[in-house]
């Protein structure tokens, strides 16, 4: 990404698309909002809505020419991020979720702290952001330790290099140099991306100074689908890649399985009189404890929204945890049509 002048480099917004009706809008105006004096386009990858999304899409790049529309003919989240980035023109390339909304100040912040630092990538803080009751319950267990263990790109932490980041601020060259985004992988394909420019010698690196809004699913029946299909690629991943994964993704699985099985040591000691495994509920009762502790913390915001974080942590975790181990131990037909949406 060498610079020609002191003229800041162009920035190309790729972002994949599907049935997004609710936020596409708010996403899009977050970009063209930016406050980033060099020139820049916004490159949509479509894929089949059926909700209305595309026609949003549609009104708003007749007003504004810098929108350009791409066909995500795979329809998943890699091939879209892909095709956009193959569309794209400009030597930066800033990955766009159509869930997030970007300050004005971040891609003047990325861009800055990607030519100071010579990385290849930079990312920051997602902070989840609920309207809703179920939603401010699931954003609290984003940004929690009991929730998804509190990590620097949910809660912030000290800038420096990261295995990933989250959505990412790129050199478009590097990412042509590595391969792009592996399509193969549904969920995941962040860290897999990150995991390839580390390995090639390039940096991944953290700042605290860029924090995306990010709105969480809506409904308990989209979490619990992001979070099985979210497991079970991460289940994959740790299989694939064995030493490259943190031990923090082995934690949900490992308390699924000793939860499940203490619970039915328990129910055996009961049913046949032995006091010594009924005490295996133990377990099970302590994780209770935990979450109902965690949901007078989550009440703060409101006492709607800590009775549903009761149920929002433990599918959360039993979501992501069974999700694993299906990924894991190779227990799911087709992993490549888990796309958790």
């Amino acid at each position: 990404m060498a610079q020609q002048s002191d003229a800041p480099p162009g920035v190309s917004y790729v972002m994949p698309v599907l049935n997004e009706v609710d936020h596409i809008e708010a996403a899009v105006d977050s970009l063209i909002a930016q406050d980033y004096e060099g020139p820049f386009e916004v490159v949509l990858a479509l894929g089949p809505s059926v909700d209305g999304t595309n026609d949003v899409i549609a009104a708003m790049a007749a007003i504004d020419p810098r929108i350009r529309r791409i066909p995500n003919e795979l329809g998943s989240t890699p091939g879209g991020l892909n095709a956009a980035i193959r569309a794209s023109t400009h030597p930066v390339v800033v990955r766009v979720d159509a869930h997030s909304v970007l300050p004005p100040d971040y891609t003047r912040i990325a861009v800055a702290t990607l030519l100071a630092t010579g990385a290849d990538n930079v990312g920051g803080i997602m902070k989840a952001v609920g309207d809703t009751p179920f939603e401010k319950a699931v954003a609290h267990a984003y940004g929690s330790p009991e929730g998804l263990g509190g990590t620097q790109h949910h809660v912030g932490g000290k800038a420096g290099p990261a295995d990933t980041a989250y959505l990412g601020v790129f050199r478009r060259d590097r990412l042509v140099e590595v391969g792009l985004f592996d399509e193969g992988i549904k969920r995941g394909q962040d860290w897999e991306l990150n995991r390839r420019l580390r390995a090639t010698g390039g940096t991944v690196w953290f700042t605290p100074e860029l924090t995306v809004v990010y709105r969480p699913r809506s409904s308990l029946r989209k979490l619990i689908r992001q979070f099985v299909a979210t497991g079970m690629w991460r289940g994959e991943l740790a299989r694939r890649f064995g030493t490259a994964n943190s031990l923090r993704y082995f934690v949900p699985p490992a308390a699924v399985l000793g939860i499940v099985a203490t619970l039915i040591l328990g129910i055996v000691g009961l049913v046949a009189g032995v006091p010594l495994l009924a005490l295996a509920f133990v377990v099970p009762a302590l994780y209770l404890l935990v979450v109902i502790a965690a949901s007078v913390r989550a009440a703060s915001g409101g006492i709607v929204t800590g009775l549903w974080y009761l149920i929002v942590l433990p599918c959360i975790h039993f979501g992501w945890g069974i999700g694993f181990l299906l990924g894991f131990l190779k227990l799911t037909r087709n992993i490549t049509e888990r796309t958790g949406r």
